[in-house]
Parts: structure tokens; C-alpha cells; sequence
């Protein structure tokens, strides 16, 4: 008896991401490449019309671009300006002040909370690394050690907190409060972030040899050493201004009335690109012009720092084609019926849903709206009482097991100069104990309230 075609689907979307760990981690062949080979001899096996096949690739690759390229670029342009103006020094500096040089792992978890409540992972990494990097050599220690508690608290408030835009589909589609959503955010995110960040790191860090060269830290690190730094102030007011208005943008809606000119223009200015060229525009000024470079200079900076990038826009674009292969096939639509047919608790549900999506297409946004709107159906016709917890549920299944299908390990994987299988042992690692405690920490909670 043959295998119905679902479970077929699914083990060949199985087959697949072995076969892509396996040929990139153990044999070392260029990731780009294999991701490419590998989607299209996933699209044909699932019986996709050879002639769509590669339309279907290149639709995930220029999807995924149209937006990555851009905030990668703008982000890097602007972390440019503070590594170099002396901001991300100052920044360096005043937290390990606050905090004590032992404690600077406490101190990124700190600012990546707060800096990346309103933006995209990718969008606060790539304004917090110069700061990592700056910090992890003043302190004298791998860039693990402070890096890894960075992304986790931009990865906990990606999954959890609104006004997060992830989070903020998720509180629509289950009709929560954002302000009880918020509440219980915080109060799960907190330890989560410190489980998965300072203390998972110092656990880590030491079993993890990175090499003594790392590319993308130089454009950072080798400079001259600047004698007068911009204020503290002046540097997070820059780094600061897309984080606010991307917050200005997400409550549009609460804070003008919809369809208004204000309104349009509340929207306009709270779109990641323009948030970020605004701040980058910014930062020509205040990091640039301000503390006394020319027009030449900050052109040299910019396009300085372009071209390391360039690798790693290829590798999320390629993991955005395996996405639309992995849609377009049906694997995803069949992940979903398989979890349907087991009568779950919501909370279960939802965790579970995004999991399985998350797991499949490497995106925690599309993870947490696609279950988000499968469960609240379900949900709200049983009337479960507790829709923020769902939530929260949901966005912990988002960021379980990030894989090579998942841009932001690829991001991680480059910037921080690691091999695939370091990767796994760090990032991967840690946005599944974010999910794994932040599910159990709700689940927690349900019994409490």
C-alpha cells in the first residue's frame, strides 16, 4: 500500500532540510548553492510543474529581498556612522560603566529588549552589533558572550511583546488587550531572556573557538581610536529614532483617525526602509558631519560597508525562495491538517501550529499570523477566556529551531563568523530554549490567573 500524497509531501520536505544540514554543515559546500539545488529538487519530487519552479523560487528570493536588502543595507550604513563617529564606543563605555565590565552581557540584554520592542530581528541586529562588537573587545571577550544575550532579547520581544508587529497580528487575530498582552509579556519575556541569553551564553561561549580574523567585526573595530566621542545621548537619540517611529507607526490607528492625511503620514514614517533612512540620514549629521568628517569621508564609510553584506543578503534571499517552495508545493498546507487531526488545547495548539510553520518555512512572522489565524477560530468558539495568552503561546512555537531555511541564522552564522554547526550549537539552541520557557512559563501562568 502506497503512502498517501501528504505524507509523501512531508517526507520529502524532511529529506529535504537533512539533505541541506547534511551538505552544508558536514560536507561544506557553498550554502547559497545547495539551498538553491535543494529547493528546485524539492519542487519537482513534490510533482511541481517544471515550468513553475523557478518562478516559484525567484518570487521567495525577491519577496524576501525587496525587504532585507534594504534594511540590511540602511542598518549597516547606520552602524557604520556609530562605529566610526566613536557613538558605539560611547555606548560601550556608559553601559559597562553602569553595569561593571563583568556584567556586560546584563547590559546587552538590557538595550536589545528596549531597542528592539517595535522593529524586525533583523532590523535591531543590525543596529546593535556595532555596539557588540565594541563592547565585547573593550571588555576583552568573545563576541558570544555579549552577542548572544543581544539577540536574545530582540528575539523574545520579536515573539511576544507588542507593540512588536508580529505580536500585534497576533493580538488582532485572537481580539486580546494589547495592554494585558504587554503585561504578561513582560513578565514571561524577562526571565525567558535571561535563561536564554546571559545565562545560556556563559554556559555556551567557553565549548565555541570562533577564529581570530572575523571580516565584518573589522569595518567595525579598525579604526583610528577618535579622542572626542559623541555624547552618549546624541548616539541613542540616533539609534533611537527608528525605534520610535516604527512605535508611532504600529499605533497609528489608536493615535489619528484611520484614512486621515496624519494617519497616512504616521504609517509612511513608521515603515522600517523609511524609519531607518530617515536615521541613517540622521546619523550623517549627528555621527558624521557634527563630529567633524566631510562629505568624502562618510561616502567612504558607506560604501565601505556594503560589500560584506553581500553574502549574506544571498543567503536570506535564498532561504526566502525555499519558503515559496515549501508553500507552493503544499508541505506547509499539510504540516497544518496533520496538527488538526489531534484534538488539542489551544494554548498546546497555538504553540504547536507555529512550531510546525515555523519549522517549515524558517519565518517567525509568517509562524505566528498563519497560527494565529487557524487557532483563533477555534479558540474563540470555545471560548477560551485567556486570548492573551494565546498570544503568547503562539509567538513562543514562532522562534523554535531556527535552521538554515531561516534568514536570521544566516545573519548570525556571518556576523559573528561562526561554521554551520557552531550555529546550531549557539542560535539554534537558544531560540528553542526561548520557546520551550516561554511556553512553559505561560502555561504557568494559566494556572495562576
Amino acid at each position: 500500500m502506497s503512502p498517501s500524497p501528504g505524507i509523501s509531501l512531508l517526507v520529502y520536505a524532511v529529506v529535504a532540510i537533512i539533505a541541506l544540514i547534511v551538505l552544508i554543515a558536514r560536507y561544506r559546500l557553498n550554502p547559497f548553492i545547495v539551498i538553491t539545488l535543494v529547493s528546485v529538487a524539492l519542487a519537482l519530487v513534490a510533482g511541481m510543474p517544471a515550468s513553475g519552479v523557478v518562478a516559484s523560487y525567484e518570487a521567495g528570493v525577491g519577496k524576501t529581498l525587496g525587504h532585507i536588502a534594504l534594511v540590511v543595507a540602511l542598518g549597516t550604513m547606520l552602524g557604520k556612522m556609530m562605529a566610526e563617529s566613536g557613538g558605539a564606543e560611547q555606548v560601550a563605555r556608559t553601559l559597562i560603566d553602569r553595569f561593571g565590565e563583568r556584567n556586560a552581557h546584563w547590559a546587552m540584554v538590557c538595550i536589545a529588549f528596549l531597542v528592539g520592542l517595535p522593529l524586525f530581528f533583523e532590523v535591531g541586529f543590525v543596529l546593535l552589533v556595532p555596539i557588540a562588537f565594541t563592547v565585547a573587545r573593550r571588555v576583552g571577550v568573545s563576541i558570544l558572550m555579549v552577542g548572544l544575550p543581544m539577540v536574545a532579547g530582540l528575539s523574545v520581544v520579536h515573539a511576544l511583546v507588542p507593540p512588536h508587529p508580529a505580536a500585534m497580528l497576533a493580538v488582532q487575530a485572537y481580539q486580546a488587550s494589547v495592554g494585558q498582552t504587554l503585561f504578561y509579556a513582560i513578565l514571561i519575556g524577562i526571565p525567558t531572556a535571561i535563561i536564554a541569553g546571559p545565562v545560556y551564553a556563559k554556559f555556551i561561549v567557553p565549548h565555541i573557538h570562533l577564529p581570530a580574523e572575523n571580516p565584518l567585526a573589522r569595518q567595525f573595530l579598525d579604526r583610528e581610536p577618535r579622542q572626542k566621542l559623541p555624547s552618549f545621548g546624541l548616539t541613542m537619540a540616533t539609534i533611537l529614532l527608528p525605534v520610535v517611529l516604527m512605535l508611532l507607526g504600529g499605533w497609528a490607528n489608536l493615535i489619528s483617525t484611520p484614512g486621515s492625511a496624519f494617519n497616512s503620514f504616521l504609517l509612511f514614517i513608521g515603515n522600517s526602509v523609511i524609519a531607518l533612512l530617515l536615521a541613517t540620514l540622521l546619523s550623517f549629521w549627528t555621527l558624521g558631519i557634527a563630529q567633524g568628517f566631510n562629505r568624502d569621508s562618510i561616502l567612504k564609510f558607506t560604501n565601505e560597508c556594503l560589500a560584506p553584506t553581500a553574502s549574506i543578503t544571498l543567503l536570506v534571499g535564498a532561504g526566502g525562495g525555499l519558503n515559496r517552495i515549501l508553500i507552493d508545493s503544499g508541505v506547509t498546507n499539510q504540516i497544518v491538517g496533520l496538527a488538526q487531526d489531534f484534538h488539542l488545547s489551544p494554548l498546546l495548539m497555538g504553540w504547536l501550529f507555529a512550531a510546525l510553520m515555523r519549522v517549515a518555512t524558517g519565518s517567525a512572522t509568517v509562524a505566528m499570523t498563519t497560527a494565529s489565524g487557524i487557532v483563533a477560530p477555534v479558540a474563540l468558539g470555545l471560548g477560551y477566556p485567556h486570548p492573551e495568552l494565546l498570544v503568547l503561546a503562539t509567538g513562543a512555537g514562532s522562534v523554535i529551531f531556527s535552521h538554515v531555511n531561516d534568514g536570521g541564522f544566516w545573519l548570525i552564522k556571518e556576523y559573528f563568523n561562526m561554521t554551520v554547526a557552531q550555529t546550531f550549537k549557539t542560535w539554534t539552541v537558544l531560540e528553542t530554549l526561548i520557546s520551550v520557557v516561554a511556553f512553559a512559563l505561560t502555561l504557568g501562568l494559566a494556572q495562576v490567573i
